[in-house]
């Protein structure tokens, strides 16, 4: 066993680790260079007031546009002079476009006793358009066996 009462040798290391790794000042470096500027700062413009408009003013806006296109402007120019931006016209085009589905849904249904008629005649329709599609195939799988011999 090893003597534990001689820890003179081990203390003797630990004195010498101690000094070797003494704390150093830690170096300083020259501050980073400043990024060059893309662009020269511009002064902002004043920000436009929020306008809500009504439902007549947008497609009376959107209808104005698509004339002045019509008449050979460019979209945007004619974007520009109804005083709107791009995304707006875009966002009211999309919602006009949606609510115009809406419209052509909402078209009266058909009575139940139309609707019941209606589905009577389609299945008809179909029994005899399955029955000529399998008079078809036979006759073509028929003409197939002939010239492969295998009646």
């Amino acid at each position: 066993m090893a003597d534990e009462s001689n820890t003179g040798q081990v203390a003797a290391a630990v004195e010498a680790d101690a000094e070797v790794k003494a704390p150093t000042a830690k170096k300083l470096r020259s501050p980073r260079p400043q990024k060059a500027a893309a662009e020269p700062a511009r002064p902002k413009a004043p920000a436009a007031k929020l306008r809500r408009y009504s439902e007549q003013e947008r497609n009376d806006k959107l209808k104005l546009i698509e004339t002045q296109v019509s008449e050979g402007n460019t979209l945007k120019n004619a974007i520009q002079s109804a005083g709107i931006s791009e995304q707006t016209y875009y966002h009211w085009k999309g919602a006009a476009k949606i609510s115009a589905q809406k419209d052509d849904k909402a078209t009266e249904p058909l009575p139940a006793g139309d609707e019941l008629a209606d589905l009577v005649e389609l299945e008809a329709e179909n029994q005899k358009l399955r029955k000529r599609l399998a008079e078809k195939l036979r006759g073509e799988n028929a003409e197939l066996r002939k010239r492969l011999g295998l009646d």
